[in-house]
């Protein structure tokens, strides 16, 4: 059996945690004092952010409802509407609208 740990344990925890925290937001602008000139470096971290939050969102989609296929639906209805360029709510509340339907219908169904 485990046991818990220490409050030295803890606050060592934490210590390394902030740390890490600090070191990762400190060492680019350490590293980087001038401003990035080269075209295929400013546009990866340009980009990075996006590719870093859709790795994050996008499996959280397909475990986030009760049956593959709703997601699926409000997947497909999200990326339809983002296509034609609609707002964020809309396209967030016709997703929504799209994986309750579907839950719907497939209760129904089943």
């Amino acid at each position: 059996m485990a046991t818990l740990p220490t409050i030295p344990q803890i606050l060592g925890y934490i210590f390394v945690m902030a740390l890490v925290t600090y070191l990762i937001r400190m060492l680019p602008l350490v590293i980087f004092r001038q401003k990035i000139e080269n075209r295929f470096i400013r546009s990866f971290l340009f980009y990075v952010p996006f590719a870093v939050l859709g790795a994050m969102t996008f499996p959280a989609i397909f475990t986030s409802t009760a049956c593959f296929l709703s997601a699926l639906a409000g997947t497909a209805v999200a990326i339809l509407l983002a296509l034609r360029e609609k707002g964020l709510l809309t396209v967030a509340l016709a997703a929504c609208l799209a994986v309750y339907v579907a839950e719907y219908l497939l209760k129904i169904w089943q």
